[in-house]
């Protein structure tokens, strides 16, 4: 995968089970993590109390290839893969060191949040800043 957005991290003793491994429901909240810091390094927040506007997620994938423990450090690579008029589409990378844990995908809309729930179009500024932070 080429450069993207690098996010830093370091398991924590809840987001593992009694042997010390993390949890597979885990890796999306990661992924997660690593947009929003992201949007932050781009100067924007993805989310604020009272916004009419959000972004939901459609799908999100992840294909598992090494356990991550409690105490690792590892690194989040997230890229922007695909853009449309109303979604973007992340691919993301989970590395401890060389060791590479897994990879997925999250596509999300910008949507009003209405009534009714309804995809709109993202602004171009949001998607340059996004492509700028993620080094695209």
């Amino acid at each position: 995968m080429p450069d993207g957005f690098r996010y830093a991290r370091q398991v924590q003793f809840g987001e593992t089970d009694m042997a010390g491994i993390v949890h597979f429901s885990w890796m999306f909240r990661y992924m997660e993590e690593a947009e929003h810091a992201l949007w932050r390094a781009a100067g924007m927040h993805i989310a604020h109390v009272g916004e009419t506007t959000g972004w939901p997620r459609l799908s999100a994938t992840f294909d598992f290839k090494s356990p991550l423990y409690f105490e690792d450090e590892f690194e989040v690579l997230l890229r922007i893969d695909g853009v449309s008029r109303r979604t973007i589409r992340y691919a993301c990378t989970i590395r401890r060191g060389d060791t590479l844990i897994g990879s997925g995908t999250m596509v999300t809309a910008l949507v009003s949040k209405g009534p009714p729930l309804m995809a709109i179009e993202i602004p171009a500024d949001t998607i340059k800043r996004l492509e700028d932070a993620a080094g695209k």
